[in-house]
């Protein structure tokens, strides 16, 4: 038997349940900010939780997502430093120590981006390179200037130029006309360009950034297979529907930051905000976890309908959260934002089972004999 393998996936699935536990750690901290009750220990992490969420919650799964697909132990350096990084904070730790974790994650991640686009240059592979790229100057900007609400949109651009890549990689199946490829590089290069001009103004950076995104959701809602896969069955449907309500949701978070809404202070920040990160980001969180999970710790994942049922609770809360943060009734918002977390909790609990499930019919199908996992591909 060979060792080396099997400490390699057990390092992989200790990473990916590490994740898991800051993502907990600051979702307990959002709900604080709100007035909810929380552990006390919960506490020292409220003033943390955009950087537990954003670049150490996201930045660790994607880097981790890239090290296995790439299958170089070198770059499980990024979700390593990430993870250390949330662990620092939730310590209560200087966050000095933090940064530079930060840094250094942001730092393989690009160098491994930089060279799988050498090695195979592509559209989407130097749009994700470019979204490495937001992640390592957000978390420099963070550094530099100890400001956390100067780096948030660049570690949205991150979140947002990381799942547009994604989704051109597979527009390559339904032969793009040659327009909408060169069309995809406005929204990219506007909110390239935001980022360093929000530093310097950030009245009109912000708007610049809000502008790319709605231009990137049109563009998506136009030219996104899931118009197509959408009329499929099981799986493949239910990731068409996360896809086309998350378009919608960052539509509307850029509609809104066109307003002033991204701007730190904007009384309609935190549904601007919150429509790009749960219902945009979250929403292909939830679509991706079936395919993702098995990829990442070897478990499979047997797909059920009530995946549906805290899809629809996170939607359904985020609209309470964005109406109570438009209409300024706080009640309301925090209402939705218990809503939001009641959604991740069930996704949990639902992904569980289905991973159960699918244990089940496997060793059903053996005989009762207990079989390996292989690992998922898509």
């Amino acid at each position: 038997m060979n060792i080396v393998p099997s400490l390699r996936h057990f390092g992989k699935l200790v990473a990916a349940l590490t994740i898991v536990l800051v993502l907990v750690c600051a979702v307990m901290a959002g709900l604080a900010r709100l007035g909810v009750h929380v552990p006390d220990h919960a506490m020292t992490s409220v003033a943390w939780h955009g950087v537990l969420m954003l670049p150490v919650f996201f930045g660790a799964l994607v880097s981790l997502e890239r090290a296995v697909a790439l299958q170089r132990s070198v770059y499980l350096l990024a979700p390593a430093c990430a993870i250390a990084a949330g662990i620092v904070l939730i310590a209560g730790a200087a966050p000095a120590a933090a940064q530079w974790l930060l840094i250094a994650a942001a730092s393989v991640s690009l160098v491994a981006s930089l060279q799988v686009l050498r090695k195979q240059p592509a559209l989407h592979l130097g749009v994700l390179a470019l979204a490495v790229l937001g992640w390592w100057f957000g978390n420099l900007v963070w550094a530099m200037t100890n400001d956390v609400s100067s780096s948030v949109l660049c570690w949205l651009s991150f979140l947002v130029l990381t799942i547009a890549a994604e989704r051109l990689e597979l527009t390559r199946m339904l032969r793009l006309p040659r327009a909408a490829k060169y069309a995809f590089f406005v929204p990219v290069a506007t909110m390239i360009a935001s980022l360093p001009w929000a530093l310097w103004k950030p009245e009109y950076g912000t708007r610049l950034f809000a502008a790319g995104i709605v231009l990137l959701a049109l563009w998506l809602a136009n030219y996104d297979i899931a118009r197509r896969t959408v009329h499929q069955r099981a799986l493949t449907r239910f990731i068409a529907v996360c896809l086309l309500g998350g378009y919608g949701w960052l539509a509307l978070s850029g509609v809104l930051g066109l307003a002033g809404a991204l701007m730190p202070g904007h009384p309609w920040h935190d549904a601007a905000l919150h429509a790009l990160t749960l219902g945009f980001v979250f929403s292909m969180v939830f679509g991706h976890a079936p395919v993702i999970v098995p990829a990442l710790t070897r478990l499979p994942v047997k797909y059920h309908p009530l995946f549906y049922a805290p899809l629809a609770v996170l939607h359904a809360g985020l609209a309470m959260r964005v109406t109570g943060g438009l209409a300024e009734l706080f009640w309301l918002r925090k209402a939705g934002g218990i809503a939001g977390a009641a959604a991740l909790a069930l996704f949990a609990l639902t992904l569980i089972t289905a991973v159960l499930a699918a244990r089940r019919d496997r060793t059903r199908r053996h005989g009762g004999r207990r079989v390996s996992n292989p690992t998922h591909s898509s």
